[in-house]
């Protein structure tokens, strides 16, 4: 286990315009959309992240990390942990590349994700959460031959999903607000960075289920510190900040929204039945969070839809709810 913290440095505008550049081919420059019932939300953009190749934005940092690597390093194998939507881009990733690819992942993951994993040619290798997260804090990863692509910290992954930010601000250069789902903080880290070096009057509203907070608690606490998770949206459901994400996260995070669940699977009815989007829960995190919001206080505002893995039952069970 490495003792060292090194704390996440956010990413220039070149190196996110060099990496949107290396992703040209294989990132889909996704559309802002209207939310629908205009009536209600005439002010709100959606930008449907689940359209990406592996129905998430996730594509966006792990392809820039692995296109990074040598060709050494890659074929090495590329491995991660996830809940789903990272293992599914570092699987894809392994494809594209032709190397061997794997994920640690936790046993209660949504089975259309592990299913996804194994579909694009790599293994998930489930576990238990507490052990995964002890992976996690422990650097489990440094006794392994293959080169690991971290979904929070790599500056590389950083930097892909920053991506995302130069074309909210090419679609709608007006954006008042940004809404971000939170999980580790790979995302906000990335989108946020570098939409605050293009305006940095923008508004980034980072945000989680109001039962797993870990970024609102640090917040609060005034350093990186844990909170327990329970919630649906198994995509950012990490029970604590890094203490090498809060510094970047505090300096570009204007302020945190907490979701009930309540509000959630009701994103999800509102984005599928009138946007006829199919989202997860973290996927619909964002889009709850701005009809919630103050008209008055968000302004133009854009709600990140990142993803798209949802179990069919759930799906199904929400919509009858």
């Amino acid at each position: 286990m490495s003792d060292a913290i090194e704390i996440a440095v956010k990413p220039t505008l070149e190196q996110v315009r060099e990496a949107a550049a290396k992703m040209r081919n294989v990132v889909i420059h996704t559309p802002l959309v209207p939310l629908r019932r205009s009536d209600r939300y005439p002010d709100i953009l959606l930008k449907p992240e689940i359209h990406q190749a592996v129905g998430s934005f996730k594509l966006r940092g792990v392809y820039n990390a692995a296109a990074s690597m040598t060709d050494k390093e890659r074929q090495r194998g590329l491995s991660t942990v996830s809940a789903g939507n990272t293992a599914q881009a570092v699987a894809w990733c392994g494809r594209y590349f032709g190397v061997p690819a794997r994920s640690v992942m936790p046993d209660n993951a949504p089975q259309t994700k592990i299913e996804a994993v194994e579909a694009f040619g790599a293994t998930p290798v489930l576990v238990p959460s507490d052990e995964l997260f002890r992976y996690m804090r422990e650097h489990g990863w440094e006794q392994e031959t293959y080169s690991f692509i971290h979904p929070w910290t790599d500056a590389r992954v950083m930097t892909g999903h920053g991506s995302m930010a130069l074309e909210i601000f090419q679609d709608c250069p007006d954006v008042e607000t940004v809404f971000v789902p939170v999980g580790g903080g790979g995302l906000i880290a990335g989108v946020a960075s570098t939409l605050k070096q293009l305006n940095p009057g923008i508004r980034i509203v980072a945000v989680e289920p109001d039962e797993c907070c870990a970024l609102y608690a640090s917040f609060r606490s005034k350093r990186a510190v844990a909170w327990p998770c329970q919630t649906m949206s198994d995509g950012v459901a990490v029970p604590y900040l890094t203490p090498e994400m809060y510094p970047l996260l505090r300096e570009v995070v204007d302020e945190v929204a907490l979701v009930s669940e309540y509000d959630t699977m009701q994103a999800i009815r509102q984005l599928a039945i009138e946007n006829k989007m199919v989202v997860e829960g973290a996927g619909a995190l964002a889009t709850a969070a701005a009809m919630a919001y103050p008209a008055e206080g968000r302004g133009l505002s854009v709600a990140i839809v990142t993803g798209g893995g949802i179990d069919i039952d759930k799906f199904i069970t929400i919509m009858q709810s």
